[in-house]
């Protein structure tokens, strides 16, 4: 009887982790995310586009045949093991070389293999035809980041970077969600989601500049790797009006968690209004790499570029955090020569970690690096002009 305490204080341990986990599960609730992932979910998302629909088809069909064939043949060898027991008197049989069983287990399943490729031949060949598209979407992957660049149909010309919304980005630097607190888009909403209009063929070339990434959407039924040096592309057409989630599906370094996708697809007339509101801030942001800045100005441009693409790594104070190197009193910063640190935001440094951010405009770079240059204790009065950006480019 004294064995019994003991044991009962033996799994007090393991019942404490589990009450742990359990508390600390509810405390962090979410609800459904229209778009995304929902609670306790058992089966793939809600289609919005054909493609999806017919691959969720192929999914049941391919499981109910799986499930037949399963249950058909492990029912025939459990009856057999019990029908022909040896207590019962049944004696094994002893035969081979049986023509009529091998030329059965021979044709039946490959009538089954054909009968479930047909379907699923067809949906693959549908899936890569990118024909006739309305609009084409160049993505490329960035460590840890999306490019989105229209170069096809209305929308021309519109190009942007999507990454983790900062305040979300925070969030998971603070632990994640406070107890009680309901963030059912964690870690999936971003500054600046892909747009596309309603009832329209999308066709998405996929690419990216360091490494393998791969570009999902479960509710458009699409996935496609994207893989420096190579183009790849897909489409989707959806059908409802919404905002879908993603994320990138290929393990792409330390960020991969933080490299998520929001696309909103939105009616034809509001697709138009936003394009022109797109091109009408792109025409405003048009900057001559010629242009001489003073101090002041470009502080405060880079004061805008810093909170929208490096805060949320480095922090709004510039020190860093776990493997983030900080920017106050970084040698790189304080380095006289400018060049130091022009080249490390065009080609990034440390394998990856410090990613390129080459895709920013000539003046954003210029903005940022006289920003970090003049904040915080950096106060070095160094100047950084776009024109010594431009011509840093490439070497």
């Amino acid at each position: 009887m004294k064995m019994i305490p003991n044991k009962l204080a033996s799994l007090l341990p393991a019942l404490g982790v589990w009450a742990g986990a359990w508390i600390s599960t509810t405390a962090h609730a979410v609800n459904d995310l229209p778009g995304g992932p929902a609670v306790r979910q058992m089966n793939l998302g809600p289609a919005v586009t054909k493609i999806a629909e017919e691959q969720q088809w192929l999914h049941w069909f391919m499981l109910i045949v799986c499930t037949v064939i399963f249950i058909a043949v492990f029912g025939v060898m459990f009856y057999s093991i019990w029908k022909h027991r040896k207590s019962k008197g049944y004696k094994a049989a002893n035969f081979h070389e049986s023509v009529v069983v091998e030329v059965i287990w021979t044709i039946v399943p490959f009538v089954i293999v054909i009968l479930m490729a047909l379907p699923a031949t067809k949906v693959v060949v549908a899936l890569k035809d990118t024909t006739n598209a309305d609009l084409t979407v160049k993505v490329t992957g960035m460590q840890w980041k999306w490019g989105y660049d229209y170069i096809k149909g209305e929308g021309e010309g519109i190009g942007f970077v999507s990454t983790l919304d900062s305040s979300q980005r925070a969030m998971s630097n603070n632990g994640g969600p406070k107890a009680g607190e309901v963030v059912d888009d964690y870690l999936l909403k971003v500054d600046n989601p892909l747009v596309v209009p309603v009832n329209k063929k999308v066709r998405v070339i996929t690419t990216a500049d360091d490494v393998i990434h791969s570009f999902g959407v479960p509710a458009f039924g699409i996935k496609q790797d994207a893989i420096p040096g190579f183009v790849r592309d897909t489409w989707f057409r959806a059908e409802k009006v919404g905002t879908y989630y993603g994320q990138c599906v290929e393990l792409c370094g330390k960020e991969h968690a933080y490299m998520p996708i929001q696309v909103k697809v939105v009616s034809a007339e509001d697709y138009s209004k936003w394009v022109d509101g797109e091109k009408k801030k792109m025409a405003a942001k048009a900057d001559d790499p010629s242009k001489v800045w003073t101090l002041d100005d470009i502080l405060k441009r880079g004061e805008k570029v810093y909170a929208s693409n490096c805060a949320a790594c480095h922090q709004a104070n510039g020190k860093g955090g776990g493997p983030i190197k900080p920017l106050d009193g970084s040698p790189k910063v304080l380095d006289a020569d400018k060049t130091v640190q022009i080249h490390v935001l065009l080609n990034g440094q440390n394998g990856g970690a410090m990613p390129s951010w080459k895709q920013l405009s000539d003046t954003d770079i210029a903005a940022v690096i006289s920003y970090t240059k003049n904040n915080w204790s950096n106060k070095t009065g160094q100047l950084v002009q776009p024109s010594e950006v431009l011509a840093q480019r490439g070497k």
